[in-house]
């Protein structure tokens, strides 16, 4: 029996909606176990992450109780208990409980005038790149302090130079250090300038500002704020 173009054309239909299926059959057949331990592994990675964030709170958490235990125990003058927590805090995942933990230790060794430990301590601390650049700078300028009478004025100069630039959040303090390194080496026009930018930085700590310009007048700089003309002229009114 003939088919009519509209039986021929429900075969092919049919036949094109089988061959189909084989091969979604034979898709499913080969790929089918890969698809599921793709989806499998995707939900072990995904649950391993929020059980590692889950650890991580709960290990802040402890770390912040014991933060606090060593500061109690600081304030009572009770340094030997606070020592072996605060080592551990010192070895601690979270950049700022370890930061926190080191500066801590290294003020304990300033607290005993031992300024060449607290000097090492914060070396330590500014050579190590897995903290933040924000607290190696510190560490810089700690460190600086702490040695500034034993060493040489180009080596403060010289380990500075990055810190003590308008806009580095210790501008001030490492700034400060650099002008009096150049007052050793006898470069009072240096010291003079370097005391102007600070004295008229507004982002530095007034009590630091305010020596700033003291030393600046004294090198026959003129520091004074501009502000604080604007504050005098309006007093005088």
């Amino acid at each position: 029996m003939a088919l009519t173009p509209q039986n021929n054309e429900a075969f092919l239909r049919e036949v094109d909606e089988e061959l189909r299926k084989d091969q979604a059959a034979a898709l499913a057949r080969r790929w089918g176990l890969v698809v599921l331990t793709l989806v499998v592994l995707g939900l072990v990675i995904f649950a391993g992450y929020l059980f590692r964030q889950h650890r991580q709170r709960e290990a802040a958490g402890r770390e912040g109780e014991q933060l606090q235990m060593v500061w109690d125990n600081l304030a009572a003058d009770q340094t030997a208990k606070a020592t072996p927590a605060l080592a551990q805090l010192a070895q601690s995942d979270s950049e700022g409980y370890r930061a926190v933990a080191l500066f801590t230790q290294a003020d304990l060794l300033l607290q005993k005038d031992d300024l060449k430990g607290a000097a090492a301590k914060f070396a330590a601390i500014a050579a190590d790149e897995s903290l933040a650049e924000p607290f190696r700078h510190l560490a810089l300028v700690r460190q600086t302090t702490a040695e500034f009478d034993t060493i040489k004025p180009e080596q403060a100069i010289e380990r500075l130079r990055a810190v003590a630039v308008p806009g580095n959040a210790y501008f001030g303090s490492a700034g400060e250090l650099v002008a009096l390194a150049y007052l050793k080496q006898n470069k009072r026009d240096l010291a003079g300038k370097l005391f102007g930018q600070i004295a008229q930085d507004e982002q530095v700590p007034p009590s630091i500002r305010q020596r700033a310009v003291q030393m600046a007048g004294v090198l026959g700089v003129d520091a004074v704020p501009a502000d604080a003309g604007a504050k005098e002229d309006v007093n005088k009114q």
